[in-house]
Protein backbone atom coordinates (compact mmCIF):
# COMPACT_ATOMS: atom_id res chain seq x y z
CA UNK A 1 0.00 0.00 0.00
CA UNK A 2 1.07 3.57 -0.88
CA UNK A 3 1.86 5.66 2.33
CA UNK A 4 -0.27 8.96 2.28
CA UNK A 5 2.97 10.61 2.50
CA UNK A 6 3.65 9.63 -0.61
CA UNK A 7 0.59 10.16 -2.22
CA UNK A 8 0.22 14.02 -0.82
CA UNK A 9 4.19 14.88 -2.10
CA UNK A 10 2.98 13.35 -5.49
CA UNK A 11 0.38 15.42 -5.65
CA UNK A 12 2.14 18.59 -4.77
CA UNK A 13 5.33 17.93 -6.91
CA UNK A 14 2.79 17.67 -9.83
CA UNK A 15 1.45 20.54 -8.86
CA UNK A 16 4.83 22.65 -9.00
CA UNK A 17 5.82 21.17 -12.22
CA UNK A 18 2.47 22.71 -13.56
CA UNK A 19 2.93 26.12 -12.05
CA UNK A 20 6.77 26.09 -13.30
CA UNK A 21 5.58 25.03 -17.03
CA UNK A 22 2.80 27.71 -16.65
CA UNK A 23 5.85 30.43 -15.66
CA UNK A 24 8.30 29.12 -18.77
CA UNK A 25 5.54 29.26 -21.32
CA UNK A 26 4.68 32.97 -20.26
CA UNK A 27 8.16 33.97 -21.56
CA UNK A 28 8.41 35.88 -24.69
CA UNK A 29 10.93 37.50 -27.05
CA UNK A 30 10.90 40.60 -25.97
CA UNK A 31 11.12 39.23 -21.97
CA UNK A 32 14.52 39.69 -21.60
CA UNK A 33 15.14 42.74 -24.48
CA UNK A 34 14.31 45.97 -21.68
CA UNK A 35 14.45 46.26 -18.04
CA UNK A 36 11.10 47.88 -18.84
CA UNK A 37 9.87 44.58 -20.31
CA UNK A 38 11.47 42.25 -17.62
CA UNK A 39 9.69 44.43 -14.49
CA UNK A 40 6.76 45.85 -15.72
CA UNK A 41 5.56 43.49 -18.57
CA UNK A 42 5.77 47.04 -20.98
CA UNK A 43 3.51 48.93 -18.95
CA UNK A 44 0.59 46.91 -20.47
CA UNK A 45 -0.66 45.25 -17.69
CA UNK A 46 -5.16 44.32 -17.56
CA UNK A 47 -7.39 44.24 -14.82
CA UNK A 48 -7.45 40.58 -15.02
CA UNK A 49 -3.51 39.73 -14.41
CA UNK A 50 -3.23 42.92 -11.94
CA UNK A 51 -5.87 41.79 -9.97
CA UNK A 52 -4.63 38.25 -9.22
CA UNK A 53 -1.42 39.90 -9.23
CA UNK A 54 -1.70 42.39 -6.66
CA UNK A 55 -3.96 39.48 -4.33
CA UNK A 56 -1.04 37.04 -4.82
CA UNK A 57 1.40 39.31 -3.25
CA UNK A 58 -0.93 40.22 -0.71
CA UNK A 59 -2.04 37.09 0.41
CA UNK A 60 0.85 34.88 1.31
CA UNK A 61 2.44 32.17 3.97
CA UNK A 62 1.53 34.54 6.78
CA UNK A 63 -2.39 33.82 5.85
CA UNK A 64 -2.56 30.26 5.62
CA UNK A 65 0.05 29.87 9.03
CA UNK A 66 0.47 33.01 10.33
CA UNK A 67 -2.94 34.27 10.52
CA UNK A 68 -4.18 30.90 11.77
CA UNK A 69 -1.64 30.57 14.32
CA UNK A 70 -2.17 33.90 15.78
CA UNK A 71 -6.13 33.15 16.31
CA UNK A 72 -5.13 30.09 17.85
CA UNK A 73 -2.73 31.05 20.03
CA UNK A 74 -4.01 34.51 21.35
CA UNK A 75 -7.59 34.79 19.92
CA UNK A 76 -8.85 38.40 19.17
CA UNK A 77 -5.45 39.83 18.61
CA UNK A 78 -5.42 37.96 15.41
CA UNK A 79 -8.30 40.04 13.91
CA UNK A 80 -5.74 42.78 13.61
CA UNK A 81 -5.15 40.98 10.42
CA UNK A 82 -8.66 41.74 9.20
CA UNK A 83 -8.39 45.03 10.31
CA UNK A 84 -5.86 46.42 8.14
CA UNK A 85 -6.32 44.32 5.06
CA UNK A 86 -9.63 45.98 5.19
CA UNK A 87 -8.75 49.34 5.18
CA UNK A 88 -5.13 49.14 3.41
CA UNK A 89 -5.74 49.92 -0.26
CA UNK A 90 -8.03 52.51 -0.04
CA UNK A 91 -5.29 55.08 -0.24
CA UNK A 92 -4.03 53.68 -3.27
CA UNK A 93 -6.74 55.13 -5.47
CA UNK A 94 -5.50 58.39 -5.19
CA UNK A 95 -1.53 57.30 -4.73
CA UNK A 96 -1.60 54.14 -7.50
CA UNK A 97 -2.74 56.47 -10.53
CA UNK A 98 -0.06 59.40 -9.31
CA UNK A 99 2.02 57.03 -9.25
CA UNK A 100 1.36 56.06 -12.63
CA UNK A 101 0.98 58.90 -14.34
CA UNK A 102 4.81 60.11 -13.18
CA UNK A 103 5.96 56.53 -14.02
CA UNK A 104 4.75 56.36 -17.57
CA UNK A 105 5.90 60.19 -17.93
CA UNK A 106 9.26 59.46 -16.80
CA UNK A 107 10.48 56.38 -17.38
CA UNK A 108 10.88 55.25 -13.51
CA UNK A 109 10.44 51.62 -12.54
CA UNK A 110 10.81 52.00 -9.01
CA UNK A 111 9.65 53.37 -5.85
CA UNK A 112 12.89 55.01 -4.94
CA UNK A 113 13.41 56.28 -8.03
CA UNK A 114 10.38 58.13 -7.90
CA UNK A 115 11.10 59.58 -4.34
CA UNK A 116 14.65 60.08 -5.06
CA UNK A 117 14.26 62.35 -7.25
CA UNK A 118 11.50 64.01 -5.93
CA UNK A 119 14.23 65.08 -3.65
CA UNK A 120 17.19 65.61 -5.92
CA UNK A 121 19.58 63.02 -4.15
CA UNK A 122 20.84 59.72 -5.58
CA UNK A 123 22.31 58.53 -2.33
CA UNK A 124 18.71 59.08 -0.78
CA UNK A 125 18.09 56.43 -3.81
CA UNK A 126 20.49 53.68 -2.37
CA UNK A 127 19.03 54.77 1.42
CA UNK A 128 15.66 53.51 0.67
CA UNK A 129 16.31 50.51 -1.27
CA UNK A 130 18.65 49.35 1.53
CA UNK A 131 15.48 50.08 3.71
CA UNK A 132 12.86 48.03 1.19
CA UNK A 133 15.43 45.45 1.03
CA UNK A 134 15.89 45.20 4.75
CA UNK A 135 11.65 45.08 4.47
CA UNK A 136 11.63 42.52 1.90
CA UNK A 137 14.15 40.16 3.31
CA UNK A 138 12.21 39.29 6.49
CA UNK A 139 9.10 39.31 4.06
CA UNK A 140 10.59 36.47 1.92
CA UNK A 141 11.94 34.72 4.72
CA UNK A 142 7.99 34.24 5.54
CA UNK A 143 7.52 32.71 2.98
CA UNK A 144 10.14 30.18 2.57
CA UNK A 145 9.57 29.44 6.00
CA UNK A 146 5.64 28.61 5.30
CA UNK A 147 6.43 26.52 2.30
CA UNK A 148 9.36 24.30 5.01
CA UNK A 149 6.24 24.24 7.34
CA UNK A 150 3.74 22.45 4.74
CA UNK A 151 5.85 20.24 3.19
CA UNK A 152 7.34 18.98 7.17
CA UNK A 153 4.25 18.45 8.17
CA UNK A 154 1.97 16.98 5.44
CA UNK A 155 4.98 14.53 4.86
CA UNK A 156 4.84 13.52 8.26
CA UNK A 157 8.68 14.90 8.62
CA UNK A 158 9.43 12.89 5.53
CA UNK A 159 10.07 15.67 3.45
CA UNK A 160 12.49 18.35 5.73
CA UNK A 161 11.75 21.56 6.42
CA UNK A 162 14.99 22.58 4.22
CA UNK A 163 14.14 20.44 1.57
CA UNK A 164 10.54 21.74 1.27
CA UNK A 165 11.24 25.16 1.42
CA UNK A 166 14.24 24.99 -1.04
CA UNK A 167 12.09 22.96 -3.79
CA UNK A 168 9.27 25.48 -3.40
CA UNK A 169 11.83 28.20 -4.13
CA UNK A 170 13.60 26.40 -6.29
CA UNK A 171 10.51 26.30 -8.99
CA UNK A 172 10.44 30.05 -8.22
CA UNK A 173 13.44 31.71 -8.77
CA UNK A 174 13.37 29.56 -12.20
CA UNK A 175 10.31 30.86 -13.37
CA UNK A 176 11.06 34.55 -11.85
CA UNK A 177 14.34 34.28 -13.72
CA UNK A 178 13.12 33.21 -17.00
CA UNK A 179 9.95 34.88 -17.51
CA UNK A 180 9.72 38.56 -15.29
CA UNK A 181 6.46 39.96 -14.27
CA UNK A 182 4.67 38.04 -17.30
CA UNK A 183 5.73 34.94 -15.41
CA UNK A 184 4.87 35.85 -12.04
CA UNK A 185 1.34 37.49 -13.56
CA UNK A 186 0.14 33.95 -15.33
CA UNK A 187 1.69 31.78 -12.43
CA UNK A 188 -0.37 34.12 -9.64
CA UNK A 189 -4.21 33.20 -11.88
CA UNK A 190 -3.68 29.81 -11.09
CA UNK A 191 -2.45 29.80 -7.96
CA UNK A 192 -4.50 32.87 -7.01
CA UNK A 193 -7.75 30.22 -7.72
CA UNK A 194 -5.91 27.73 -6.12
CA UNK A 195 -5.68 29.38 -2.87
CA UNK A 196 -8.94 31.27 -2.27
CA UNK A 197 -10.94 27.46 -2.66
CA UNK A 198 -8.45 26.08 -0.74
CA UNK A 199 -8.55 28.64 2.02
CA UNK A 200 -12.61 27.76 2.14
CA UNK A 201 -12.56 24.36 1.92
CA UNK A 202 -10.49 23.88 4.83
CA UNK A 203 -12.03 26.36 6.75
CA UNK A 204 -15.33 24.94 6.13
CA UNK A 205 -14.08 21.11 6.81
CA UNK A 206 -12.57 22.20 9.98
CA UNK A 207 -15.21 23.51 11.95
CA UNK A 208 -17.88 21.37 10.79
CA UNK A 209 -15.49 17.67 11.62
CA UNK A 210 -14.86 19.19 14.61
CA UNK A 211 -17.66 20.97 16.42
CA UNK A 212 -20.34 21.12 14.19
CA UNK A 213 -20.54 24.15 12.09
CA UNK A 214 -18.33 27.92 12.88
CA UNK A 215 -21.65 28.71 15.12
CA UNK A 216 -21.23 26.37 17.40
CA UNK A 217 -17.42 26.42 17.43
CA UNK A 218 -17.55 29.57 18.46
CA UNK A 219 -20.54 29.22 21.45
CA UNK A 220 -18.09 26.42 22.44
CA UNK A 221 -15.03 28.91 23.12
CA UNK A 222 -17.67 31.78 24.24
CA UNK A 223 -18.28 28.82 27.25
CA UNK A 224 -14.90 27.29 27.93
CA UNK A 225 -12.24 29.84 26.91
CA UNK A 226 -14.29 33.33 26.51
CA UNK A 227 -10.68 34.80 27.03
CA UNK A 228 -9.62 34.23 23.62
CA UNK A 229 -12.67 36.47 22.45
CA UNK A 230 -11.41 39.91 23.55
CA UNK A 231 -8.82 41.81 23.76
CA UNK A 232 -6.03 41.76 25.56
CA UNK A 233 -6.87 38.22 24.04
CA UNK A 234 -5.48 34.62 25.91
CA UNK A 235 -2.37 35.43 28.80
CA UNK A 236 -2.67 39.31 28.12
CA UNK A 237 -0.98 38.75 24.63
CA UNK A 238 -1.87 41.99 23.45
CA UNK A 239 -2.93 45.09 24.91
CA UNK A 240 -5.74 47.59 23.06
CA UNK A 241 -2.72 50.03 22.41
CA UNK A 242 -0.53 47.32 20.84
CA UNK A 243 -3.53 45.92 18.85
CA UNK A 244 -4.53 49.07 17.72
CA UNK A 245 -0.66 50.22 16.29
CA UNK A 246 -0.42 46.91 15.01
CA UNK A 247 -3.63 47.51 12.85
CA UNK A 248 -2.27 51.02 12.07
CA UNK A 249 1.38 50.57 10.89
CA UNK A 250 -0.12 47.47 8.80
CA UNK A 251 -2.57 49.89 7.15
CA UNK A 252 -0.26 52.82 7.05
CA UNK A 253 2.60 50.07 5.35
CA UNK A 254 0.18 48.29 3.18
CA UNK A 255 0.68 51.12 0.45
CA UNK A 256 4.47 51.59 0.92
CA UNK A 257 5.47 48.30 -0.41
CA UNK A 258 7.38 48.76 -3.45
CA UNK A 259 6.00 46.14 -5.92
CA UNK A 260 2.85 47.79 -5.21
CA UNK A 261 4.56 50.78 -6.90
CA UNK A 262 5.54 48.24 -9.82
CA UNK A 263 2.17 46.92 -10.52
CA UNK A 264 1.24 50.51 -11.16
CA UNK A 265 4.10 51.45 -13.44
CA UNK A 266 3.09 48.20 -15.52
CA UNK A 267 -0.66 48.76 -15.42
CA UNK A 268 -2.65 49.75 -19.04
CA UNK A 269 -4.83 52.22 -17.66
CA UNK A 270 -6.14 54.73 -14.31
CA UNK A 271 -9.35 52.25 -14.40
CA UNK A 272 -7.34 49.15 -14.65
CA UNK A 273 -5.58 50.43 -11.24
CA UNK A 274 -9.08 51.60 -9.32
CA UNK A 275 -10.92 48.63 -10.78
CA UNK A 276 -8.34 46.76 -8.95
CA UNK A 277 -8.80 48.15 -5.52
CA UNK A 278 -12.73 48.22 -6.04
CA UNK A 279 -12.70 43.99 -6.81
CA UNK A 280 -9.74 43.23 -4.48
CA UNK A 281 -11.73 42.79 -0.93
CA UNK A 282 -13.19 39.36 -3.24
CA UNK A 283 -9.34 38.16 -2.28
CA UNK A 284 -9.65 38.78 1.32
CA UNK A 285 -12.76 37.23 1.86
CA UNK A 286 -10.09 33.77 2.08
CA UNK A 287 -8.96 35.40 5.19
CA UNK A 288 -12.17 34.50 6.87
CA UNK A 289 -12.30 30.71 6.34
CA UNK A 290 -8.83 30.72 7.75
CA UNK A 291 -9.33 32.10 11.09
CA UNK A 292 -12.23 30.11 11.77
CA UNK A 293 -9.17 27.26 11.47
CA UNK A 294 -7.15 29.38 13.95
CA UNK A 295 -10.10 29.65 16.28
CA UNK A 296 -10.82 26.16 15.58
CA UNK A 297 -7.50 25.45 17.55
CA UNK A 298 -8.23 26.74 20.61
CA UNK A 299 -9.99 24.06 22.44
CA UNK A 300 -8.51 21.17 20.68
CA UNK A 301 -4.93 21.67 21.42
CA UNK A 302 -6.28 23.12 25.01
CA UNK A 303 -4.61 20.27 26.84
CA UNK A 304 -1.61 19.66 24.95
CA UNK A 305 -0.61 23.11 23.19
CA UNK A 306 1.36 22.83 20.23
CA UNK A 307 4.74 24.03 20.24
CA UNK A 308 4.42 25.88 17.12
CA UNK A 309 1.20 27.88 17.09
CA UNK A 310 1.84 28.39 13.12
CA UNK A 311 1.29 25.02 12.33
CA UNK A 312 -1.89 24.65 13.68
CA UNK A 313 -3.59 24.67 10.24
CA UNK A 314 -1.64 21.88 9.12
CA UNK A 315 -2.13 19.93 12.48
CA UNK A 316 -5.57 20.06 12.54
CA UNK A 317 -5.82 19.11 8.67
CA UNK A 318 -3.75 16.31 9.11
CA UNK A 319 -6.19 15.12 12.10
CA UNK A 320 -9.17 15.43 10.36
CA UNK A 321 -8.86 12.09 8.51
CA UNK A 322 -8.87 13.88 5.32
CA UNK A 323 -8.19 12.12 2.15
CA UNK A 324 -4.91 12.27 0.92
CA UNK A 325 -5.39 12.83 -2.59
CA UNK A 326 -7.27 15.98 -0.98
CA UNK A 327 -4.23 16.87 1.31
CA UNK A 328 -2.01 16.95 -1.49
CA UNK A 329 -4.98 19.33 -3.05
CA UNK A 330 -4.57 21.61 0.04
CA UNK A 331 -0.82 21.71 0.43
CA UNK A 332 -0.59 22.45 -2.81
CA UNK A 333 -2.98 25.92 -2.38
CA UNK A 334 -0.91 26.42 0.66
CA UNK A 335 2.13 26.43 -1.33
CA UNK A 336 0.76 28.90 -4.02
CA UNK A 337 -0.20 31.76 -1.48
CA UNK A 338 3.91 31.09 -0.08
CA UNK A 339 4.87 30.91 -4.05
CA UNK A 340 3.34 33.87 -5.28
CA UNK A 341 3.76 36.34 -3.18
CA UNK A 342 7.40 35.39 -2.70
CA UNK A 343 7.77 35.64 -6.77
CA UNK A 344 6.58 39.09 -6.89
CA UNK A 345 9.28 39.99 -3.73
CA UNK A 346 12.11 38.46 -4.88
CA UNK A 347 11.43 40.13 -8.55
CA UNK A 348 11.06 43.53 -6.72
CA UNK A 349 13.54 43.14 -4.58
CA UNK A 350 16.00 42.53 -7.48
CA UNK A 351 15.16 45.26 -9.62
CA UNK A 352 15.54 47.42 -6.53
CA UNK A 353 18.99 46.51 -6.33
CA UNK A 354 19.79 46.97 -9.62
CA UNK A 355 18.02 50.40 -10.06
CA UNK A 356 18.51 52.00 -7.23
CA UNK A 357 21.98 51.11 -5.75
CA UNK A 358 23.71 50.16 -9.08
CA UNK A 359 22.01 52.44 -12.08
CA UNK A 360 21.43 55.24 -9.73
CA UNK A 361 25.22 55.31 -8.10
CA UNK A 362 27.51 53.95 -10.39
CA UNK A 363 25.46 55.48 -14.16
CA UNK A 364 26.77 53.12 -16.43
CA UNK A 365 27.14 54.51 -19.81
CA UNK A 366 24.49 54.27 -22.24
CA UNK A 367 25.09 51.73 -24.61
CA UNK A 368 23.49 48.90 -26.93
CA UNK A 369 24.02 46.24 -24.62
CA UNK A 370 23.17 47.86 -21.14
CA UNK A 371 19.51 46.95 -21.29
CA UNK A 372 20.14 43.29 -21.60
CA UNK A 373 22.74 43.77 -19.26
CA UNK A 374 20.38 45.52 -16.53
CA UNK A 375 18.24 42.40 -16.88
CA UNK A 376 21.03 39.68 -16.54
CA UNK A 377 21.73 41.29 -13.48
CA UNK A 378 18.09 41.59 -11.59
CA UNK A 379 17.50 37.94 -12.85
CA UNK A 380 21.31 37.52 -10.97
CA UNK A 381 19.60 39.24 -7.51
CA UNK A 382 17.00 37.55 -8.17
CA UNK A 383 18.78 34.08 -7.32
CA UNK A 384 21.46 36.01 -4.74
CA UNK A 385 18.41 37.26 -2.45
CA UNK A 386 16.20 34.67 -2.44
CA UNK A 387 19.57 32.45 -1.68
CA UNK A 388 19.62 35.02 1.56
CA UNK A 389 16.01 34.84 2.26
CA UNK A 390 16.42 31.02 2.05
CA UNK A 391 19.24 30.60 4.54
CA UNK A 392 17.48 32.89 7.37
CA UNK A 393 14.36 30.88 7.05
CA UNK A 394 16.93 28.06 8.32
CA UNK A 395 17.40 29.87 11.05
CA UNK A 396 13.71 29.87 11.71
CA UNK A 397 14.09 34.00 14.13
CA UNK A 398 10.60 34.69 14.61
CA UNK A 399 7.06 33.30 14.29
CA UNK A 400 5.55 34.57 10.72
CA UNK A 401 3.44 37.48 12.79
CA UNK A 402 7.06 38.22 13.98
CA UNK A 403 8.34 38.41 11.15
CA UNK A 404 5.76 40.22 9.27
CA UNK A 405 4.95 43.42 11.64
CA UNK A 406 8.88 44.07 12.17
CA UNK A 407 8.78 43.92 8.18
CA UNK A 408 6.03 46.38 7.96
CA UNK A 409 7.67 48.92 10.45
CA UNK A 410 10.72 49.39 8.32
CA UNK A 411 8.75 50.01 4.81
CA UNK A 412 5.93 52.24 6.73
CA UNK A 413 8.96 54.82 7.03
CA UNK A 414 8.28 55.76 3.48
CA UNK A 415 5.04 56.79 3.89
CA UNK A 416 5.66 60.71 4.57
CA UNK A 417 8.57 60.68 1.49
CA UNK A 418 5.67 59.62 -0.70
CA UNK A 419 2.84 62.07 0.73
CA UNK A 420 5.35 64.97 0.93
CA UNK A 421 5.96 63.71 -2.64
CA UNK A 422 2.83 64.46 -4.19
CA UNK A 423 0.87 66.56 -1.90
CA UNK A 424 3.63 69.12 0.39
CA UNK A 425 5.50 71.09 -2.09
CA UNK A 426 8.01 72.67 1.07
CA UNK A 427 9.49 69.44 1.98
CA UNK A 428 13.28 69.27 0.78
CA UNK A 429 15.97 67.16 0.51
CA UNK A 430 17.42 67.57 4.13
CA UNK A 431 14.09 67.17 5.45
CA UNK A 432 13.66 63.76 3.49
CA UNK A 433 17.37 62.47 4.99
CA UNK A 434 16.40 63.33 8.64
CA UNK A 435 13.27 61.72 8.83
CA UNK A 436 13.98 58.57 6.79
CA UNK A 437 17.15 57.93 8.64
CA UNK A 438 15.70 58.87 12.69
CA UNK A 439 12.66 57.21 11.96
CA UNK A 440 14.25 53.86 10.72
CA UNK A 441 16.58 54.20 13.62
CA UNK A 442 14.01 54.67 16.07
CA UNK A 443 12.28 51.75 14.65
CA UNK A 444 15.22 49.48 14.94
CA UNK A 445 16.18 50.94 18.42
CA UNK A 446 12.22 49.75 19.79
CA UNK A 447 12.00 46.48 17.66
CA UNK A 448 15.79 45.01 19.23
CA UNK A 449 17.39 47.00 21.95
CA UNK A 450 14.21 48.46 23.87
CA UNK A 451 10.57 47.73 24.46
CA UNK A 452 7.75 49.74 22.58
CA UNK A 453 7.11 53.68 25.19
CA UNK A 454 3.47 53.01 25.91
CA UNK A 455 3.31 49.47 24.06
CA UNK A 456 3.19 51.10 20.91
CA UNK A 457 4.63 49.30 18.02
CA UNK A 458 8.28 50.23 17.27
CA UNK A 459 6.77 51.34 13.64
CA UNK A 460 4.44 53.79 14.45
CA UNK A 461 7.09 55.34 17.47
CA UNK A 462 9.71 55.87 14.27
CA UNK A 463 6.98 57.05 12.25
CA UNK A 464 5.92 59.94 14.76
CA UNK A 465 9.89 60.78 14.89
CA UNK A 466 9.94 60.49 11.11
CA UNK A 467 6.93 63.12 10.39
CA UNK A 468 8.07 65.27 12.58
CA UNK A 469 11.76 66.01 11.50
CA UNK A 470 10.86 65.85 7.77
CA UNK A 471 8.50 68.72 8.91
CA UNK A 472 10.23 70.57 11.09
CA UNK A 473 13.83 70.31 9.15
CA UNK A 474 12.06 71.04 5.49
CA UNK A 475 10.87 74.24 6.93
CA UNK A 476 14.19 75.18 8.42
CA UNK A 477 15.93 75.19 4.98
CA UNK A 478 15.53 76.60 1.69
CA UNK A 479 12.73 75.35 0.05
CA UNK A 480 13.28 73.58 -3.55
CA UNK A 481 12.92 74.94 -6.90
CA UNK A 482 9.06 75.50 -7.49
CA UNK A 483 9.77 74.09 -11.45
CA UNK A 484 11.49 70.55 -9.93
CA UNK A 485 8.25 70.23 -7.28
CA UNK A 486 5.83 71.11 -10.16
CA UNK A 487 6.86 68.27 -11.99
CA UNK A 488 5.57 65.66 -9.26
CA UNK A 489 2.90 67.70 -7.71
CA UNK A 490 1.24 68.68 -11.05
CA UNK A 491 2.40 66.18 -13.79
CA UNK A 492 1.28 63.66 -10.58
CA UNK A 493 -2.69 65.14 -11.68
CA UNK A 494 -2.29 64.67 -15.52
CA UNK A 495 -4.60 61.96 -16.46
CA UNK A 496 -2.58 58.97 -17.43
CA UNK A 497 -4.12 58.60 -21.01
CA UNK A 498 -2.86 62.63 -22.05
CA UNK A 499 0.83 61.77 -20.34
CA UNK A 500 3.25 61.63 -23.38
CA UNK A 501 6.15 59.94 -22.58
CA UNK A 502 9.76 61.28 -22.56
CA UNK A 503 12.41 59.75 -24.04
CA UNK A 504 14.02 59.81 -20.93
CA UNK A 505 13.84 60.45 -17.37
CA UNK A 506 15.00 64.03 -16.72
CA UNK A 507 18.76 64.78 -14.96
CA UNK A 508 17.26 65.74 -11.65
CA UNK A 509 18.96 63.27 -9.10
CA UNK A 510 22.14 64.21 -7.18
Amino acid sequence: MVPDWVIVSGITFSYLLFVLYVGLRARTRETGSTLEQYVAHGRSLGLFILFFIMGAEIFSAFAFLGGPGWAYSQGAPGLYIIGYLALGLLPWWVIGPKTARLGKKYGYLTQAELISDRFKSKALSAIIALVSIGAFVPYLTIQITGAGFLFEAATEGNIPFWLGGFVAFLIVTIYVVASGLRGIGWTAVIQGMLMVIVAWVIGIAITREFYGGVGEMFGRIAAEAPEYLTIPGHEGAMSPVAFSTAVLVSALGFIMWPHLFNKAYGANSEKTIKKTIIIYPLYGYLLVPLMFVGFAGVLIFRDEPLANPDSVLLELVMMSGISPWLVGVLLSGALAAAMSTGANLAHTAASIVVRDIYVRLFDPPASATLERRLVWLTRVFVVLISLTSFVLALFNPATLVALLLGAYGAIVQLLPLVVALFFWRRATTAGAYAGLISGTLVMLYYSFLAPPLFDIHAGILGLMVNTALLVGVSLATRPMEKEHVDRFVEDSKVPLQKIERRASRPAGAG
